[in-house]
C-alpha cells in the first residue's frame, strides 16, 4: 500500500485536485483509459451532516472502482474491482467539505 512519491497525492489541496487524483489512482489500478470512464461522487454523511466523499468508477467490463475520502482524518481509502483496499492515504493538506 505504498504511494511511489511521484503519484501527485502530496500535491492535493482542493476538491478539483482530489477528484483528479483519484480518478487517475482508480483508472491506472485496472489500466482503464481516464477519458473514456468518469468518476461519480456522492456526499457522505454522520448523524445528517456531511463527513467525506465517496468516488465511483464504473468501468468496462461491470468493473467498478471505489474511493472514500474521509474528511476529519483527511484520508483516503481506495478499493479495487474486488472490493479490496489497495490503497490508504494521509493527504498532506486539509481539505474544505463544504465545497462539495
Amino acid at each position: 500500500m505504498h504511494m511511489p512519491m511521484d503519484d501527485g497525492f502530496e500535491d492535493v489541496r482542493d476538491l478539483e485536485q482530489l477528484r483528479a487524483w483519484v480518478h487517475k489512482t482508480l483508472c491506472d489500478r485496472e489500466n482503464i483509459l481516464q477519458e473514456q470512464f468518469g468518476l461519480t461522487e456522492t456526499v457522505v454523511r454522520r448523524n445528517g451532516k456531511p463527513c467525506g466523499l465517496h468516488f465511483c468508477l464504473r468501468g468496462p467490463r461491470s468493473i467498478r472502482l471505489e474511493a472514500i475520502w474521509v474528511a476529519d482524518r483527511n484520508l483516503i481509502y481506495c478499493y479495487d474491482a474486488r472490493g479490496a483496499r489497495f490503497l490508504k492515504v494521509q493527504l498532506r493538506w486539509r481539505l474544505e467539505l463544504c465545497a462539495a
